[in-house]
């Protein structure tokens, strides 16, 4: 069993002080230490330490890696183990990264039963709790099946903050490229935020995917 102590060696034996910087900026959050570890070099830990989660979970989340670790190795678990400990993980999520990061593949096959969890994240309190719903939806939810309940989640969220107005104008963005009367209905209705409703737009229209007509039309849809 891997400790703590042996973990943090092997991080520090990955450390960037350059690329610290670099990420502490990105983070805009002075409160969370960061080692400065490539993401690369994360991944192939966690990858590495796959075994090991009933150690890594108990680690203290000092350093934005640890945590980092945490959430990547949780989401190799089958989906049973992962729905004992989702709560806690959410619970630790404190910035974009980790959130954005956070996509344990088992709920691709268990979207019905994660449905729930989806519900209660939206309705949290908590930005990042908000945010981690919203990029789940768009990992594991956004095609023609589940199009209803992406709609619903959109319509429901309280996206005042910009790190959950970012995550619902990326997921609605999605949604105005590969659905196109789906989402143009959706901004026709002003179900989201003027701020959130301009971001899916122009999200949208940073996409190749979508010509030039149709940006033409979706700009001309701005509140």
């Amino acid at each position: 069993m891997i400790t703590y102590e042996e973990a943090l060696a092997a991080l520090r034996a990955h450390e960037d002080e350059g690329y610290r910087a670099f990420h502490k900026k990105l983070l805009k959050d002075d409160r969370i230490c960061v080692i400065g570890v490539r993401m690369p070099a994360l991944r192939a830990l966690a990858k590495k330490w796959k075994g090991e989660w009933e150690s890594v979970r108990t680690f203290p989340d000092e350093y934005y890696e640890v945590t980092f670790l945490k959430c990547a190795i949780a989401a190799l678990l089958p989906y049973e183990q992962l729905a004992a400990v989702i709560d806690g993980l959410v619970d630790r999520l404190d910035n974009w990264a980790t959130c954005d990061c956070f996509a344990p593949a088992c709920i691709a096959k268990h979207r019905a039963e994660f449905a729930a969890y989806i519900g209660k994240y939206l309705a949290d309190s908590r930005v990042f709790a908000r945010r981690f719903a919203l990029t789940t939806l768009l990992h594991f939810y956004a095609d023609a099946e589940w199009l209803p309940f992406v709609l619903d989640c959109l319509r429901q969220v309280k996206a005042e903050e910009y790190y959950v107005s970012m995550a619902a104008a990326w997921l609605a963005a999605e949604v105005l490229v590969r659905f196109p009367a789906a989402g143009e209905a959706l901004l026709a209705e002003h179900a989201l935020d003027v701020q959130t409703h301009n971001r899916a737009i122009r999200k949208a229209c940073e996409s190749f995917r979508v010509s030039a007509e149709r940006k033409t039309m979706l700009r001309a849809m701005k509140r």
